[in-house]
């Protein structure tokens, strides 16, 4: 029997809201360049644009054999591209993607501006946009997936109160904040400094971080401890990225300080069994590169998106499919390795006496 790609969409979307994702996804690097999904049942060409592959370590090695995945099973085909951090380049691909046919464009984008201006040629061409994981402010999508973004930094907050046991009175934090052009960003910021408003830190240096660029991120960070006299309680940091380049700059500095985290990396995960990270954010993207294409399938289906909730992206509400997140710390950092997110060996290999001490063991 043929299943129609709508009756794939609605199982890959109900997915999203699941409690725990058991299925293992391949998680190997792969490089940017064309994907194309094998055993095409149904026509339907669909085009991702990933942002980079510099800032996070989740574009290629979690999104892409994902998204690459779900396209093969949805019956689709789609062409997977990163900009690496380059909006011409980004607008560059997804001008080809428009003249070779796409019917729908997801894009990550690298700041609300450019991704408009690819939406609305898009749009021109009679291409559908979907804005995947960052919302394109001003933009033309049919459909926003992603997380609730300021419930991560409220996550975030809360994580790092918990890191100082409720004793925060007093105690002086930097606050290193993700890029000012990705509106998620703003969005982090939102929530954690709504979560530790009334917690009695203080606040004694914060700073955007262009692009997410971990480089530029501890050049900040170092001078903002220079600027605290080294006199600091904790760190505030929006992704796992700038957290391990604020963790170097205090092990130059012979700190070891409670530091925040997001997408709960490898790298991110080791950090918090060696005790230098206090706390990540694991975002489910199994379920988010399913639900996005669940959501090319139904527009290229139906033309819309139903979804349970709406999204203002100030030129409109628009469809809003939105996952849940888990704060992870040391007491549940098994979370991301049972779920299949990353593997026992990306966390542990070369720190198996921490990792067992933290009660994780090699299946």
């Amino acid at each position: 029997m043929k299943v129609s790609r709508k009756v794939i969409a609605i199982a890959i979307a109900a997915s999203l809201f699941a409690a725990a994702c058991s299925d293992d996804s391949s998680t190997d690097d792969e490089p940017s360049g064309t994907t194309a999904a094998a055993g095409v049942t149904e026509g339907g060409k669909v085009g991702f644009i990933l942002p980079d592959s510099a800032t996070s370590a989740r574009w290629e090695n979690f999104d892409r054999p994902l998204i690459e995945a779900a396209c093969e099973e949805a019956g689709i085909e789609c062409d997977i591209q990163n900009a690496e951090g380059d909006k011409d380049n980004m607008a560059t691909i997804a001008d080809q993607m428009i003249a070779d046919g796409v019917e729908v464009l997801a894009i990550t984008n690298l700041d609300s501006e450019s991704g408009a201006a690819i939406q609305e040629k898009a749009a021109e061409a009679g291409v559908l946009n979907i804005d995947y994981d960052r919302l394109t402010l001003g933009g033309s999508a049919d459909v926003y997936v992603s997380f609730d973004n300021v419930a991560v930094g409220t996550a975030q907050g809360e994580g790092l109160i918990q890191c100082f046991a409720g004793e925060t009175e007093g105690k002086r934090i930097i606050q290193l904040h993700g890029s000012p052009t990705d509106n998620n960003a703003t969005l982090f910021k939102e929530g954690y400094q709504a979560a530790i408003a009334d917690a009695g830190f203080e606040t004694v240096g914060e700073e955007a971080v262009p692009d997410w660029d971990n480089a530029e991120g501890g050049v900040i960070f170092e001078q903002l401890l220079t600027d605290a006299g080294g006199e600091v309680d904790g760190v505030l940091v929006a992704n796992d990225g700038l957290s391990l380049a604020a963790q170097a700059v205090l092990a130059d500095n012979n700190l070891t300080l409670p530091t925040t985290g997001q997408d709960a990396t490898p790298e991110g995960l080791r950090a918090i069994v060696e005790g230098t990270q206090c706390m990540t954010i694991y975002k489910p993207v199994k379920v988010e590169a399913e639900a996005a294409v669940a959501a090319a399938v139904e527009l290229l289906e139906n033309g819309e998106v139903e979804a349970d909730a709406t999204i203002d992206n100030e030129s409109g509400e628009i469809p809003f499919v939105q996952g849940e997140v888990t704060a992870i710390f040391l007491d549940n950092i098994n979370v991301p390795i049972d779920d299949g997110f990353v593997t026992y060996e990306d966390v542990c290999e070369g720190i198996e006496e921490a990792c067992a001490e933290a009660g994780l063991e090699e299946a």
